[in-house]
């Protein structure tokens, strides 16, 4: 029988977004929009599913005086991608 594969991250744009913070310490929103090509819109919303699963925290702040917002993936977060990972692993075999 095929693991069960967690929902939140099955999205396109969220496991793109948790695969970039899984190989960075942190990462601001303009660099994750430019990395996976979303819009500002469609980002801010799964960033904040995402940190409400709790896989995710935000930080908000400024550089200088303009408005920055940096995401780091958190312990649970990078149990579930891992998890996640396992799960596709076996869908492979």
């Amino acid at each position: 029988m095929f693991p069960k594969l967690d929902p939140l991250l099955h999205s396109e744009l969220r496991l793109a977004v948790m695969s970039i913070l899984a190989d960075v310490e942190s990462a601001d929103f303009t660099y994750l929009k430019k990395q996976t090509g979303s819009t500002s819109g469609n980002l801010s919303v799964q960033i904040d599913k995402l940190t409400s699963a709790g896989y995710i925290a935000v930080e908000k702040g400024f550089k200088g005086k303009i408005p920055c917002t940096t995401c780091r993936i958190t312990p649970a977060g990078t149990e579930a991608f891992n998890s996640y990972v396992e799960a596709l692993k076996e869908y492979l075999k």
